[in-house]
């Protein structure tokens, strides 16, 4: 089997993405990047990617700039699969790294490799007729308890309807991110607290504070110190995703689990999040660390330091479905992140929606990422 084309298709949906006043669910990314790699065999391979589209499918469609073996480093990454056999993904992986290694190593390149290489596996499940997570080489479990993942409203009446109807959804566990948090730190203890009261003491919450808001890490401290009372599951993205060793004091300090990596890329990257910051939880994104073939990595070097792993998963239930066989795969997984968001691009992609069951998703059981990709969903809000 060969790879026969590498694109990636821009998706554009109406509207923007918007931090809600009212209790009103977000809309969700606007621009979704989604990959397509195609075999000789009519096999296709799908993941989705949440970065800038348009650069990541720069990134893609560039020409081949090197000539001869093992001169490759500014080449388009389709140009360094194409006639390759989609199964070796290992190999793969890092040609693409090292093709694109005087443009790329992090950021928008590596992005873009994540997402090749989910679809990579998706391709590998369906031509073995195994799901991802048993090639990955383990399928611990069959369904994963999901956390709703949502803006935080404006108000502390917002905040208890939103709250409800997430538990009216059948959700046992919410988090709330982002949005208004950090401009106003007495009414960040009120918007928490409204949540805790309206979830009640038997279910979990969790708070995301967002990086934008730039805090040194005693700043950091207090935030959690402020809202502690409503004991949080944990608390996530305090401090710059770069700032090791504010996260180590701030992890050292206090008792709230402390989580941060979706920002974060390649096993390198994740080895020194580790063991620098000692935070209590990473949180890989598939379609940003470098797709699977890192994330199993990034799993193996938590377990040695007894680290949880909760990755995240913000954008379509495709990158959910990719994040759920991940989840089967690693030995603990707590949880599965859930976007909430109403737009087109968070609900329409798969034919066939994630369904909660009993607060849990189901790990899809078909070959592959076990979803079906809408191809009229892609046409519909393809702009590039």
């Amino acid at each position: 089997m060969k790879i026969t084309s590498v694109e990636l298709l821009v998706l554009k949906s109406d509207g923007l993405y918007n931090s809600p006043e009212s209790a009103e669910e977000p809309l969700g990314p606007a621009y979704l990047g989604i990959v397509r790699v195609t075999t000789d065999e009519g096999i296709t391979g799908y993941s989705d990617v949440e970065t800038c589209a348009p650069v990541a499918k720069a990134c893609i469609d560039a020409p081949k700039w090197s000539e001869g073996e093992g001169m490759e480093c500014f080449d388009g990454l389709a140009s360094l699969l194409v006639g390759e056999n989609p199964l070796e993904v290992e190999r793969l992986w890092y040609r693409m790294y090292r093709g694109s290694i005087y443009y790329g190593r992090r950021g928008v390149a590596l992005q873009a490799i994540s997402a090749i290489d989910i679809a990579l596996w998706d391709i590998a499940g369906k031509a073995l007729r195994q799901p991802v997570s048993v090639l990955l080489g383990a399928r611990w479990r069959q369904r994963v308890r999901a956390y709703a993942s949502t803006l935080f409203r404006a108000s502390p009446e917002a905040m208890r309807q939103a709250a409800s109807v997430y538990l009216e959804q059948g959700f046992t566990a919410v988090k709330f991110g982002w949005g208004v948090f950090g401009r106003d730190p007495g009414m960040d203890v009120r918007l928490v607290e409204a949540a805790r009261g309206a979830l009640g003491m038997e279910r979990d919450l969790l708070v995301d504070t967002g990086w934008f808001i730039e805090r040194t890490p005693k700043q950091a401290i207090q935030v959690v110190r402020s809202i502690e009372h409503c004991k949080p599951y944990l608390i996530e993205e305090l401090l710059h995703p770069e700032d090791y060793a504010g996260y180590r004091r701030v992890a050292e300090t206090v008792d709230t689990p402390i989580a941060c990596g979706e920002q974060e890329a390649t096993e390198w990257g994740f080895a020194r999040l580790i063991e620098e910051s000692r935070i209590d939880v990473v949180q890989p994104d598939l379609s940003r660390c470098g797709g699977f073939t890192t994330a199993r990595k990034i799993a193996h070097m938590a377990d040695r330091a007894n680290t949880l792993v909760i990755p995240h998963a913000w954008s379509s239930d495709l990158l959910t479905a990719a994040s759920l066989h991940y989840c089967a795969f690693l030995r603990r997984a707590p949880l599965v992140e859930f976007s909430t968001s109403r737009g087109p691009l968070s609900r329409d992609l798969c034919a066939e929606p994630l369904r909660l069951v009993d607060g849990h998703l189901g790990v899809p059981a078909g070959p592959g990422l076990g979803v079906t990709v809408d191809e009229r969903v892609l046409e519909k809000y393809r702009v590039a």
